[in-house]
């Protein structure tokens, strides 16, 4: 919650209005999630075509068409009111993010609007499918020629030139009084089961020894935090600053890059910075900290795609 609390009000401050919705890490959601960020005000947040898939597998024992389950919003049938949940088309978004960037930009655009046409054109009749391709929105074009230029300008003009396709955001598609004859019926779920669009699950951040590890160390930590702060010792200068820094401590990012799959340098470069905070928020907290803070977590030795920073939906 304090996460998300602070994440809205970092948005307000920059541009001026709180965010109408969000996703965590790569769309990492449970049921419990989505309860809470429909408490603090979140109107929609967005996951992983394999979330679903798990989802669905609650009340259908046969998967059905993909064209009749992905491209519509979903809420819980119980808790997280008001809350819709939109899941992202993975091949497509996976094509961008992976496949691209090694076509001709005009040739990837084209491409990506027969994917749309197709998807239109096996809809039911009587609705208007949201397709959702979400990314990583800064690791991906470097990949590309000239930063994904003359991928975008092309994927861009065709879409706005298009008669049929329609690109918005999630906030303009729900606002009420929106033109949206036609639209996907939202459906419900009786819950999520919790996963990420990494794999349909939370793999890439737990699990393994060294992410374990780490963890561990984390909720060393956290014990240690909620000790010093319920002793009433820290003045509240010092309780805020500390409660930043634990916060950096929780940063997904961090468990993401543990294990031997990733690159040596960027896992001892994560895997120093790490320790380094869990050491200065001890120090906020005026205590000692572990003596196993000076020793590493873990030791890549791996070569993934896209040098480890992006990840594709199946394994």
């Amino acid at each position: 919650t304090a996460h998300i609390q602070r994440a809205r009000q970092s948005h307000r401050e920059r541009f001026g209005a709180e965010p109408r919705g969000m996703w965590p890490a790569e769309g990492s959601i449970s049921t419990e999630t989505l309860e809470v960020l429909a408490a603090e005000g979140c109107r929609w947040t967005a996951s992983g075509e394999g979330v679903l898939v798990n989802s669905l597998k609650l009340i259908h024992e046969v998967k059905p068409e993909r064209i009749r389950y992905l491209y519509r919003p979903y809420r819980l049938e119980k808790g997280a009111d008001g809350l819709n949940c939109f899941f992202r088309d993975d091949r497509l978004s996976d094509l961008i993010g992976f496949e691209y960037s090694r076509w001709h930009g005009k040739d990837a655009a084209l491409n990506f609007i027969e994917q749309i046409e197709a998807i239109a054109r096996q809809a039911p009749d009587d609705e208007r499918p949201v397709v959702s391709i979400i990314l990583d929105g800064e690791n991906a074009w470097e990949y590309y020629p000239y930063n994904g230029f003359y991928f975008l300008d092309k994927l861009y003009a065709h879409l706005e030139a298009h008669p049929d396709i329609h690109t918005t955001t999630y906030s303009d598609y729900l606002k009420p009084g929106a033109p949206r004859h036609g639209s996907a019926q939202v459906h419900s779920l009786p819950g999520i089961v919790a996963g990420s669009w990494v794999y349909g699950n939370f793999s890439t951040w737990i699990g393994s020894p060294d992410k374990n590890r780490a963890w561990d160390l984390l909720c060393v930590a956290k014990q240690s935090f909620d000790m010093v702060i319920s002793s009433g010792r820290l003045s509240r200068q010092e309780q805020e600053a500390a409660e930043k820094q634990l916060c950096s401590c929780e940063s997904s990012d961090w468990f993401w890059w543990f294990g031997d799959y990733n690159p040596s340098q960027s896992v001892a470069s994560f895997d120093r910075l790490f320790r380094h905070n869990l050491t200065e928020l001890y120090r906020l907290l005026k205590l000692p900290p572990p003596q196993n803070l000076s020793e590493p977590i873990s030791h890549g030795s791996g070569h993934p795609e896209a040098g480890g920073a992006m990840r594709r939906a199946s394994e």
